[in-house]
């Protein structure tokens, strides 16, 4: 008895409309809330904030609000808010550069 003949299926790149395989969820959420978030200074000034802050100052401190330029930013402890105060002029233009313009005026550094 010999063994079936194997029929060769068509490459997946020779099936026209389909793809090779499935596309990654992270690419999908990323364009999801790229898409929902809201279109604010705050939404954005949050958005940057690691990459103007750094690791550590964005593990401890977060912003909360903004109102006419002056950014609400809430510490894990005083010696943040205070650390923070005085990092302000050297954070604002990293800020102001990321966000394409002269948006951040001041930081009001409060525990929280």
């Amino acid at each position: 008895m010999s063994a079936p003949k194997r029929i060769p299926r068509a490459s997946p790149a020779a099936r026209p409309g389909r793809r090779a395989g499935p596309r990654p969820l992270a690419g999908a959420l990323s364009n999801l809330t790229a898409a929902l978030a809201p279109a604010t200074p705050l939404a954005r000034v949050q958005e940057l904030w690691p990459q103007a802050v750094g690791p550590a100052i964005a593990g401890a401190a977060r912003p909360v609000a903004e109102r006419d330029g002056v950014v609400t930013v809430a510490c894990e402890a005083a010696v943040w808010a205070a650390e923070l105060e005085l990092l302000g002029p050297e954070l604002i233009p990293r800020l102001n550069a990321l966000l394409d313009g002269e948006e951040v005026r001041e930081l009001r550094c409060r525990t929280g």
